[in-house]
């Protein structure tokens, strides 16, 4: 299994398991003692099982890419570091207690979610359980200075070193949090086939901020419980729910909007100017190739625009090229087209990168290799991938794509980049097996 590409399949299936075993050794721990808890501690633990499954049936997804359940993640932090509820009350359970109602907390929300039509995935649900887990038993558990707990050390300070507690609780929340998308950029990476580093890099560049918050909010739960009581998980989550509904709305305008240029890349189809679905294949191999080859999710985001629409300068033709196969045209005219449907697209005034990749993917791989151009490797990347759908006439079998990588090689170092096209045959390779 290589270091930087990683299989998903295990991956998933060993944060499942760990979740599993995790939850019916704390279940099993709970059965054993039996201890009955006093009906402080029973009101703040229902109290915080409503929060986290709440908050988990409110579910926002980033364009199918992440799930951001702010509030389920905040509660359950807050969960395994709350240490006094109200104040003089002792919240006397442990990890397991916090492992196991967490656990069929996320089990409602995933319920309700499913009953809605929406599909959460397991192994993510499993890791934020692996991590709250951890986060309860080495805070409450794990004796750390001396005999003491980090919870004592919490529960103990006194009146002039109230930021003690404070500052603890933060730390604790922040290293679960960067665990957390440590684990999460682990299983995208398997999953989608991409770099480690890269996917460390995304998950880093697309949850630090909220993470900061959820980091600072999971602390001042815990310890407003201390003065509150139970009323503190809903009086500072609300603000967590505000975000989340705030989210919500940002990620469907995302989604009309990705909406939107996809049915403008269809006006070559309906209008046949190109073969149908070619601009769909082409953007969903081009994606494909340029995760295997360490994009970033922004630069991914605008190859997949340009792609959608890399052949709307075919609209301005009089007479239609035979199954729009640019790469069959004279390199003259295809650099019109490609040119015409940049300057199409650079007047939206909002996809200026996108244009720029459209506009560069009729240029010869020799003007970067002899006259040191900067040709950008998306457009290099929707060179290719156009080429290998024109050649293959968007035909799946093994036989039509081994003709077309074929024909490809023939123009390779000269038309094509050759580190691009090592990439799309590692990834055809993929898909076959």
């Amino acid at each position: 299994m290589n270091l930087y590409r990683l299989e998903a399949r295990y991956l998933d299936r060993v944060y499942l398991v760990v979740a599993v075993l995790g939850t019916l050794l704390a279940a099993a721990q709970l059965g054993f003692e039996a201890r009955r808890l006093p009906e402080s501690s029973i009101i703040v633990v229902a109290a915080f099982f409503a929060a986290i499954a709440v908050g988990e049936s409110l579910h926002v997804s980033l364009l199918g890419v992440r799930e951001l359940p702010f509030v389920a993640i905040a509660a359950s932090l807050a969960f395994a570091m709350t240490g006094e509820a109200p104040a003089g009350h002792l919240t006397t359970y442990d990890a397991s207690v916090v492992t196991v109602t967490t656990a069929l907390a996320m089990l409602v929300g995933y319920g309700v979610q499913r009953a809605r039509g929406f599909t959460l995935r397991l192994p993510d649900l499993a890791t934020r359980l692996i991590v709250v887990g951890l986060t309860a038993w080495v805070f409450r558990d794990v004796p750390m200075f001396g005999e003491e707990s980090l919870r004592h050390v919490a529960l103990e300070a006194s009146k002039d070193e109230r930021w003690i507690p404070g500052l603890v609780m933060v730390g604790v929340a922040a290293v679960a949090l960067v665990v957390q998308a440590l684990l999460t950029a682990v299983s995208r990476a398997g999953r989608l086939h991409a770099p480690l580093r890269q996917s460390i890099a995304d998950e880093a560049s697309a949850v630090a901020a909220p993470y900061v918050g959820l980091a600072t909010s999971a602390s001042l739960v815990a310890l407003a419980e201390r003065p509150l009581g139970v009323a503190a998980i809903p009086l500072f989550l609300f603000p967590l729910l505000l975000m989340q509904l705030s989210v919500r709305r940002h990620a469907a305008v995302r989604e009309t909007y990705r909406q939107t240029i996809r049915s403008l890349a269809r006006l070559t189809d309906v209008g046949g100017f190109t073969a149908t679905g070619h601009s769909s294949r082409v953007a969903a191999l081009a994606v494909e190739v340029g995760r295997h080859m360490g994009l970033s999710e922004r630069d991914l985001l605008d190859l997949e625009y340009a792609a959608l629409l890399h052949d709307l300068g075919q609209v301005s033709l009089q007479t239609p090229i035979p199954r729009g196969a640019t790469t069959l045209v004279a390199p003259t005219d295809a650099q019109r087209i490609a040119t015409d449907g940049a300057q199409i697209v650079r007047e939206t005034g909002v996809l200026d990168t996108a244009s720029a990749i459209m506009q560069g993917q009729a240029t010869s791989y020799r003007q970067v290799r002899e006259l040191g151009e900067d040709l950008p490797l998306a457009s290099r990347i929707l060179k290719v991938v156009n080429a290998f759908d024109d050649y293959s006439k968007g035909m799946p079998t093994a036989h039509r794509q081994d003709a077309a990588i074929e024909r490809i090689h023939l123009g390779l170092g000269y038309e094509f980049d050759p580190y691009v096209v090592d990439a799309l045959q590692r990834v055809i390779e993929r898909q076959r097996s």
